[in-house]
């Protein structure tokens, strides 16, 4: 084989090694994005969201009422032990049972005779709620009260927000009385235990509508 033979056979080995190479590498590339387009990454995964219950009103809640540019109509007024509110325009309109922007809309409809394309805005800035989201404390507490119900409210936390124990308590003989799917349960807490002896184990988790009963000491 002369020289310009091999120098052609040896061109002709080059091309086809490099045409080889780009089809290895474009083979390598294509199975990469396929892995990539099977395989989720983390911003694709997309947790649902959370549902968050509006708070709802109660007796006894202070509401603030802004009326958009008249002043005159906007209040902060506490709703009456029958669930209604009175503004300068508005007559007992219910407000229990209702979350503030619900009021709001209500409000907007009632003003509505009186003010053109009235804008409401309703905030709650005493918070009672309806019973059924109460934590009730009576008994021998410092200062027995309603309390609204907190997520994740605990027994020392509603102890703590009634002042703890009077000095004729029977701390260990109080009961939660609870009620879930119709039925009535009683459920034993040793706050005495809690309070003076740091007894975590007695610091029970408070659902809403939970009445916590604290009886007296035995004379």
């Amino acid at each position: 084989m002369g020289m310009t033979d091999m120098k052609a056979d040896t061109q002709h080995h080059g091309r086809r090694g490099i045409a080889t190479a780009r089809f290895v590498v474009a083979g390598l590339a294509a199975l990469v994005l396929a892995g990539c387009a099977s395989t989720p990454t983390e911003t694709e995964v997309v947790e649902p969201a959370r549902s968050v219950a509006e708070y709802v009103i109660g007796p006894g809640d202070t509401l603030q009422i802004f009326v958009w540019q008249h002043p005159e109509v906007s209040v902060t007024i506490p709703v009456r032990p029958d669930g209604k509110i009175s503004t300068p325009l508005v007559e007992d309109m219910l407000a229990v049972g209702k979350t503030p922007t619900q009021l709001a809309r209500d409000l907007e409809g009632r003003l509505g005779e009186y003010i053109r394309a009235p804008s409401v805005s309703v905030i709650v800035s005493g918070f009672v709620g309806t019973f059924e989201n109460q934590v009730r404390v009576v008994g021998q507490a410092a200062e027995p009260q309603s309390i609204p119900y907190r997520d994740g409210m605990t027994l020392l936390d509603v102890m703590i927000q009634v002042g703890g124990l009077s000095n004729t308590a029977a701390g260990n003989r109080a009961k939660v009385i609870r009620r879930a799917d119709g039925k009535q349960t009683e459920i034993e807490v040793k706050v005495a235990d809690l309070l003076n002896r740091g007894k975590i184990e007695a610091n029970i988790p408070m659902r809403p509508g939970d009445v916590l009963i604290i009886p007296q000491s035995r004379l």
